[in-house]
Formats: structure tokens, C-alpha cells, sequence
């Protein structure tokens, strides 16, 4: 046959020189299809490619199919039975169209079909022999499998490029599916129970009119079939389930990878994923409405003022309703008002802020500002001057003119109120509550304007004991009056604050080097004594490094939460392997039991549950034991991986804590704020033991 090939070469060459292409070729026993194989004329040198294109015509109904045909149909192949200086064939492949007929589902094209490609050859400057048969499958009620004899040859660094050969390829790439920056899959879950595999995807753009076709390389993904799939969208979230066939039983796709073309109206784009058994926490935001989570973002607000990362503003919220007595309803009311307007306005800070993250495609989650060391170095600052400022250290002097101008309005303190207000929220965004979870992940899942609507219903359950105040103002009269006490509070909060500007300077480490940090938090704090020493005396430096030492560097922020524990010491931290969510499904697969703790740094939230819970009995031993794997996610610094795993579940912030296990391959997850019997239950029932 090679002899015959190169023969009708050498009498083909002329012909083929001016175009590059084998003409229209059909088969007489099978009218309805036409197709040509060409050259663009295009190469890459460096890349030692050319670009090539098959172009199909099908008459009337007839129709073809894409590389995964679905539950009938063979795909196109072309197979070069002579391929004289050439390594390999890319086929590119536009995106298929959904058939059915007689309940039979497949994938393919119709009409006018552009199939891209992309020749590898060895060297540029030698000539190209190809022959070889293309077998087309071809279908309406009945189907027909042609084969074509292919064969042309080239020297690549002699092509010139043809208009009509190039305008197709761009055309035909044009329908091709390609990373999308905007688009992510964020976990892909298999049940062989059911059969069904789900997967979660998120489009920073939002989505319109989304399908999800899949398939892949290996063998147990070829001998499957994904059918189309249902579809849920709410805002950037896509969660898509589908059921999967197979002739040769329930198919095994646990560990594979697969590709998952993604496509909507405007766009089409292909991912590639590794096939879990984790579960699909997330829900689509429609299965609560919205004014439930309006209620839910109000409790999640009111409860963060109870937080420890609020502590430190406690001095300031006790000053402000102290000294407000003797003031008039009006001047009371209006201070409080001022607070609860500096509280929603960091809300909608932090909303505007989300939502540009939203836009640019980057990670969303609760308290993710601490994860850049501008906004944990602004932080310092404030709280330092706040600190500063409590301990009497320095006041602002002004004139006597503005001073007789701002007497006569009523009040001076309205801005200071405000200010106080703002920076209560923002030093409590290291902190997640109860129910704040919930309200955030419904928030960040839904359109700009349901985001603000949230965002401000946690704002005004965080403001509410200022709104409470602002609306009953004789209540500021039922506590103690003011007196030579306030001082000696305002001092102690005054050091609080301090101790909080030492931790929020610790967490410089993750981004500088402890010397550098080491030695800027040294320089501070002699600053601050320095001051202190000159305003008040040598005494309130010794008191003031005696605290210091005793709270070790903001512990007793979190210790507040867990003071009966701090009598005896913690226990060393176990050994924790970072998240991997392929060793967990390996890990299950073994019998073994593993346990995940996402955190940060930042997180007080986490810290509390370390030390009160996880490094405490019984839940100590029970993480120690033999059969547990310990994980942890390490979310201070920005992790997209880290981040995929929290939208997987359902999760926008830190802490999480979730039990996989033989019983529960899908996870348990554990509430926001841990207790010892939550997590020995969750590692029980996950076990397979019994209680």
C-alpha cells in the first residue's frame, strides 16, 4: 500500500501545492456526508506545529458526534496508516449539541461541522507524508459508519498561508472550549449508590443559561455516560447533578480525573477535576428565603458583639454609656446613633470590598482582609492610637474657637461615637459566630444587591445594643455613676487594647520575619512606655509590663473565653498532615477516621477551640488515638486550594471542622464554636462505633 500512497503522491503534488487540502472527499454508498481535510499554512516554528482543519458537511437531519458520543453514536477518528514526519494529531473539538431519540441521549453536531487541529512534525524543513483512513459515524433513525482515504503531503516551512483555510480554523476554534479565569470547579462528588455525580462551580461573572457536559481519558470514564444534568444556579454558584451509565455496571470513577466543559451564553469553558466521594455541602441559596436569612444574619450580628475579637471595644462601649448620663435624651440618642451609622457603614465597607473581590475573580470569605499584611499593619495603628489614647498617653487639643463652635451644637464626642462604631466591626471580623456562617455563605453566593441586604441586617443586629440605647435612653441611667473607678476600667481596657495591638503585630510573622517583626513590636512598645513613663510615672510602666507579660501577647483575649482551663498547662499540639483531599478518600477507603481543622492565624474564633477543646480531654486523647488522621488547612495567607475546599462545603470563613470517617465518607461537619462532646459524637458515629 505504501508504494501505491506515494505513487498517487507524485501525481498529486501539483494539485495539492496551491491549497494544502484533499479536496471534497465522499463516499458513493453514503451521499449525505462530505468532508475535507486542509492546511491553514500556519506554523509555529518554535513549537514545531501546524494547524490543520477537517471540515464536514451532513445533509438534512444527519448528525455526528463529539469525542465522548454520550449513550449511542462512535466518535470521528482519524487514523494515519503512513505518517512520515509526524509525531501526533491534536483534535480540537467545538462544543456538542444534546439528541434524543427514543429515550437515547448523545452528544454531537449537525449541519456544518469545523473540527480544528494541530500536527506536531519533527522537523520543519523536511516534507510531511501523510495517508490514512477517517471514519465518520453518521446517524438520523439509522446509523452509518464510512471510512475516507485521507492522504496529502507538505513541507512545513514552505506553507503559505490560505485566507479561506484560516478563516475556517479561527471559526472553528472559536466554538472550542478554553480556561476561563472567572470559572472554577470547586469540588466533584460520585455516589455509586445512586449513580449520580455532582459538581460544584463558580463563575465570579454569574450565570445565565449554564449546561455541563463531562468526560475524560481513562478507561472507567470512557465506559461511562453522563447524562445531561440538572442544573441549580444561585448568583456565582452552579451546582449541577447528573445520573451516569454504564454497559458494564455500576461505573468506578472514584480517583478519576475528568473533564468538565462548563458552557453558558456567552462562553464555554473546559476544567479538569479528580472525582470524590466528599459530599456536597453547599446548597443553592433558594432553599432558604430570603427574609429567613435576614432573621438568621440579624441573630448572627447580635451574637458577635459577644465575641471575643469584640473584647477590647468593650471599654469603649462601657465609656460611652457611662459618661452619657447627665447628657439629654437628645445628645444620648444621637451618640448612639452615631456608633450604630459607623457599624453599618465598615458593613457596607466590607460589602463593596467583597464585592470587588467578587468581580475580580479572587477568594471571598469572612475576615479574608487579614489575610494582606496592609490591612493587618492598618489594624496595629489604629489600636495602638486607641490604646494610647485610653491610657491617657496623649489627647487632641483644639482651638477655642472650634471648641465654643462644637459647644454649640449640642455635642462634640458625634464623630468619635462614629469612629467607634467602625472600628468595633472591623476588629471583629477575625471572629465567626453562630449563625454569622449561614448569613456570609448566602450572602456571597447570591447578586450585589441581596449581598447588601444581608450585610446590612448584620449590621444592625451588631448595633443593636447601640440602637437599644439610641432608642431608650433612660436606660444608660440604670448603671453605676461615673467616678474615680471609670478610670481604673478605662486603664484595664486601655491595656487590653494594647495586648491586642501586640497579637495583631505577631501576625505580621506570616508575611516579614520574626526579627523584623520582633524589633518593630519592640520599638512600639518602648515608644508607648516612654510616653506613659513621661505622662504618669515610673509606676504605670511596672504595672503595664507585668500585664503584658501575664497576657502573653494577647492570650488573655482568648483566654477570657476559657478561664477555668488556663490552671493547668495546654497540652503539646498533635501532628497534623495539611489538607489533602485526596488522602482523605484514601484514608476513609483504609477505615481510618480523619478529622479536619481549618484555621488561621487571624482566627480568635480558632484559637478558642484550640485551646478549650482540641487541646483539652477527652477530645484530646480522642484525636491522639491510633485510627485518627488529623488535617489542617492553613487559610492565613491567601490558598486558592484552601479556599475550593471551604466553597465546597458551603463555608466562607474560618473556623471549619468537619469528621470523615467508614461511617460518614462525606463528612460530618461541627459547628463554629467547638464543644468536647460535639466532637467525640461526630468522631463516633463517623468511626462506626457505637455510643
Amino acid at each position: 500500500m505504501s508504494l501505491l500512497v506515494l505513487i498517487g503522491f507524485l501525481f498529486t503534488f501539483p494539485a495539492r501545492a496551491v491549497d494544502y487540502s484533499t479536496g471534497w472527499l465522499t463516499n458513493p454508498d453514503h451521499p449525505p456526508v462530505e468532508l475535507r481535510f486542509m492546511l491553514t499554512g500556519q506554523t509555529d516554528a518554535d513549537a514545531k506545529t501546524v494547524e490543520a482543519l477537517l471540515e464536514v458537511k451532513l445533509a438534512e437531519d444527519w448528525k455526528t458526534y463529539w469525542r465522548t458520543p454520550g449513550e449511542g453514536g462512535v466518535a470521528p477518528s482519524l487514523k494515519w496508516d503512513l505518517a512520515d514526519n509526524l509525531t501526533a494529531t491534536d483534535w480540537h473539538w467545538p462544543l456538542p449539541q444534546r439528541y434524543e431519540f427514543l429515550g437515547v441521549e448523545t452528544l454531537g453536531y449537525k449541519h456544518h461541522i469545523l473540527f480544528p487541529m494541530t500536527l506536531h512534525v519533527e522537523d520543519m524543513d523536511k516534507a510531511v507524508f501523510l495517508a490514512g483512513t477517517l471514519t465518520m459515524s453518521s446517524c438520523t433513525n439509522i446509523c452509518v459508519l464510512t471510512d475516507y482515504d485521507v492522504s496529502l503531503s507538505f513541507t512545513p516551512s514552505q506553507l503559505v498561508a490560505s485566507e479561506e483555510a484560516m478563516h475556517l480554523y479561527n471559526q472553528g476554534m472559536s466554538h472550542v472550549p478554553r480556561d476561563q479565569e472567572a470559572v472554577s470547579i470547586n469540588n466533584v462528588s460520585w455516589d455509586p449508590d445512586k449513580q449520580t455525580l455532582s459538581l460544584v462551580a463558580t463563575n465570579t461573572l454569574g450565570w445565565q443559561q449554564p449546561d455541563v457536559f463531562v468526560d475524560g481519558q481513562s478507561q472507567n470514564v470512557q465506559d461511562a455516560s453522563f447524562l445531561q444534568p440538572t442544573v441549580q444556579v444561585d448568583g456565582q454558584t452552579l451546582i449541577a447533578t447528573m445520573k451516569v451509565n454504564s454497559w458494564f455496571g455500576v461505573p468506578k470513577l472514584l480517583g478519576e480525573t475528568v473533564n468538565i466543559t462548563l458552557t453558558d451564553k456567552d462562553f464555554a469553558s473546559e476544567e479538569t477535576a479528580i472525582v470524590s466521594d466528599q459530599p456536597l455541602a453547599v446548597t443553592i441559596a433558594g432553599s432558604k428565603n430570603l427574609p429567613e436569612i435576614i432573621a438568621i444574619a440579624l441573630l448572627g450580628g447580635l451574637i458577635l458583639n459577644v465575641m471575643p475579637c469584640v473584647l477590647p471595644v468593650l471599654g469603649m462601649k462601657l465609656s460611652s454609656v457611662i459618661t452619657a448620663q447627665g447628657l439629654a435624651r437628645r445628645q444620648i440618642r444621637a451618640q448612639f446613633m452615631a456608633s450604630a451609622l459607623g457599624i453599618l457603614v465598615s458593613f457596607w465597607l466590607l460589602a463593596g470590598f467583597l464585592i470587588a473581590l467578587k468581580l475580580s475573580g479572587q477568594a471571598l470569605g469572612w475576615g479574608v482582609q487579614f489575610q494582606s499584611p496592609y490591612f493587618i499593619g492598618a489594624m496595629v495603628v489604629i489600636t495602638g492610637l486607641f490604646a494610647a489614647n485610653m491610657l491617657g498617653l496623649f489627647e487632641i487639643r483644639l482651638s477655642s474657637d472650634t471648641n465654643t463652635w462644637m459647644a454649640t451644637k449640642g455635642d462634640d464626642s458625634y464623630l468619635g461615637h462614629f469612629v467607634q462604631g467602625m472600628f468595633a466591626t472591623l476588629l471583629a471580623t477575625p471572629c465567626s459566630a453562630p449563625f454569622l456562617g449561614t448569613a456570609v455563605a448566602f450572602a456571597l453566593g447570591a447578586d450585589f444587591l441581596t449581598l447588601i441586604a444581608i450585610f446590612t441586617a448584620l449590621a444592625v443586629g451588631m448595633a443593636a445594643p447601640w440602637l437599644m440605647i439610641a432608642a431608650f435612653p433612660h436606660l444608660a441611667g440604670l448603671l453605676p455613676k461615673p467616678g474615680m473607678w471609670m478610670n481604673k476600667v478605662k486603664t484595664l481596657f486601655g491595656l487590653m487594647m494594647l495586648a491586642t495591638s501586640l497579637w495583631l503585630i505577631s501576625l505580621m510573622t506570616s508575611f516579614f520575619s520574626p526579627a523584623m517583626v520582633a524589633a518593630f513590636a519592640a520599638a512600639l512598645l518602648l515608644a508607648l512606655l516612654w510616653q506613659l513613663g513621661r505622662v504618669k510615672g515610673r509606676k504605670p510602666v511596672i504595672y503595664t509590663l507585668a500585664f503584658l507579660v501575664l497576657a502573653s501577647g494577647g492570650g488573655l483575649i482568648a483566654g477570657s473565653m476559657t478561664a477555668d482551663r488556663w490552671s493547668t498547662p495546654l497540652a503539646t499540639d498533635h501532628h497534623w498532615q495539611p489538607l489533602n483531599t485526596d488522602a482523605i478518600s484514601k484514608a476513609v477507603s483504609n477505615g481510618q477516621t480523619v478529622f479536619v481543622d481549618v484555621t488561621a492565624e487571624w482566627c480568635i474564633t480558632c484559637k478558642v477551640n484550640k485551646v478549650s477543646v482540641l487541646l483539652q480531654e477527652p477530645a484530646y486523647s480522642a484525636l491522639d488515638a491510633e485510627n485518627i488522621v488529623l488535617m489542617r488547612g492553613d487559610w492565613t495567607k491567601p490558598s486558592e486550594y484552601v479556599t475550593g475546599y471551604l466553597r465546597s462545603h458551603g463555608r466562607y470563613g474560618v473556623p471549619f471542622n468537619i469528621v470523615y470517617g467508614p461511617a460518614a465518607p462525606q463528612g460530618i461537619a461541627l459547628p463554629v464554636i467547638l464543644t468536647s462532646d460535639e466532637v467525640l459524637q461526630a468522631i463516633q458515629k463517623a468511626s462506626g462505633e457505637r455510643s
